[in-house]
């Protein structure tokens, strides 16, 4: 026997009745920290310039390696990033000495303490001194691309530095009597290290920088020395970095479905978050300006074991003054309380932008996904002085652009074609500046996996 309805069923009222809707989500939007935590500054005519105090030190990069036939090979042309040889334009004499390096594998807790230039394939070795009273003295540790003792290829004298494999390593290493056979047959290699030696008596302070001469403690009327601040002669320029994208929205969806919520405005809200997850990942990686590839090479430190510790953190604050920021990939976080866990360590938590993080040393610790981890599951941590008025990271952009919709980034109308699908034309313009080489550290070879 069938049950007599009494009131309006829940079908049949929802025929008049609209549902309750939410704005579309995207799963791929993250807290982009770096993007709130950068200064920005205007850049009017598209590039910044950052002038610095002359320096008489070359920088000091990594040299590229490959594999040919199972045998690791130096890269020739990546030679350059060492300080001796940069700026040498032989090609013939790089080819040469990328072709006297000899492969050599070290085990764990093997020394090496030949006078010879050693570089790095695969590992991480540990660089250490004698100590005042006797013990070693830790120096720092070198790993994959890193390379030690360039200058003994010249004075052949026994390094005061020991290095001791703390992994299985692969290392490439050039003797002296190799590197001075390719000297004495290389006239280009003799006029480069001589023009070398010039520059290194030139006077510097500790940074490398033209000295500026000061008398201190005289009492008499003693000759002044003459001085002035000499500049960079070629300082690095930042032209601003673009990301852009064509937004579609068919004219017959924007007229009719706009209640109750626009959908252009839906398309361009979802567009410009996509646009500045990219811009955040292109602060980090890219090549040419980003965070993980212009970092200093003397401010790059290297995990004492795998995870990062607590005394990692350390090193890497102590390298810099009013660190305001840790980047790093959430792994890399989680990794870093585990660490903190086993040695009955908590990391305490702070507010920023109304949002609870973690921190250490009162330095906040947040999660950047864009900081890649490799397949090994190593991964890097920034560390980041920022501001203009402390000598730090600056982020790059242009305000007041044509038809802007939000600061360093415009919307332009370009057509409805024949099938009256109307395009808009999306930019985001952008870029990254470190002041001084000591605003940014990198702690690398971070292994998250273990």
């Amino acid at each position: 026997m069938s049950r007599q309805q009494l009131s309006l069923g829940v079908e049949a009222a929802r025929k008049l009745a609209g549902t309750t809707k939410t704005e579309p989500r995207n799963r791929g939007v993250s807290p982009r920290w770096l993007l709130r935590v950068l200064p920005w500054e205007e850049a009017p005519g598209g590039v910044y310039r950052v002038n610095r105090r002359r320096t008489h030190t070359a920088p000091d990069g990594r040299v590229g390696c490959t594999t040919v036939d199972g045998t690791p090979r130096v890269i020739p042309a990546t030679l350059t990033e060492v300080p001796l040889l940069r700026g040498l334009s032989d090609t013939d004499a790089l080819r040469e000495l990328a072709g006297a390096f000899a492969p050599r594998e070290i085990e764990p807790g093997q020394v090496l303490t030949e006078p010879e230039f050693v570089l790095v394939v695969h590992g991480k070795l540990r660089r250490t001194r004698p100590g005042t009273y006797g013990e070693s003295s830790e120096l720092g540790r070198l790993a994959d691309g890193d390379h030690h003792g360039a200058d003994h290829l010249l004075t052949g004298e026994a390094p005061p530095e020991v290095l001791t494999a703390l992994t299985h390593c692969t290392v490439l290493t050039l003797s002296r009597q190799a590197f001075q056979g390719v000297r004495a047959r290389s006239r280009g290699l003799r006029e480069h290290l001589a023009e070398h030696a010039a520059r290194a008596r030139l006077p510097r302070n500790r940074r490398g920088e033209a000295d500026i001469g000061v008398s201190a403690g005289h009492h008499d009327e003693t000759g002044l020395p003459g001085a002035f601040a000499d500049y960079d002669p070629a300082p690095r320029e930042y032209p601003l970095s673009v990301a852009q994208t064509v937004l579609r929205v068919h004219t017959r969806v924007d007229d009719l479905y706009n209640d109750p919520m626009n959908q252009f405005r839906q398309q361009l809200r979802l567009t410009v978050e996509a646009l500045r997850e990219r811009q955040e990942r292109e602060l980090v990686t890219n090549a040419g300006f980003g965070l993980l590839a212009t970092a200093d090479r003397d401010q790059r430190l290297h995990t004492r074991g795998g995870p990062p510790a607590p005394d990692d953190l350390d090193e890497l604050l102590a390298r810099r003054r009013k660190t305001r920021a840790i980047l790093a990939h959430p792994k890399a976080i989680a990794a870093f309380d585990r660490e903190c866990g086993h040695r009955g360590l908590h990391a305490e938590t702070a507010e920023l932008h109304g949002r609870a993080v973690r921190t250490w040393r009162g330095v906040p610790l947040l999660p950047c996904d864009k900081i890649p981890v490799s397949a090994r599951g190593a991964t890097s941590m920034l560390a980041l002085r920022t501001g203009l008025a402390d000598a730090g990271v600056i982020g790059l952009h242009q305000t007041g652009l044509p038809a802007e919709h939000e600061p360093g980034l415009n919307l332009r109308r370009m057509s409805t074609g024949s099938r009256a699908i109307t395009e808009y034309l999306v930019s985001a313009y952008y870029s990254v500046a470190v002041l001084v080489p000591d605003a940014l550290g990198v702690l690398t070879c971070v292994q998250v996996g273990r």
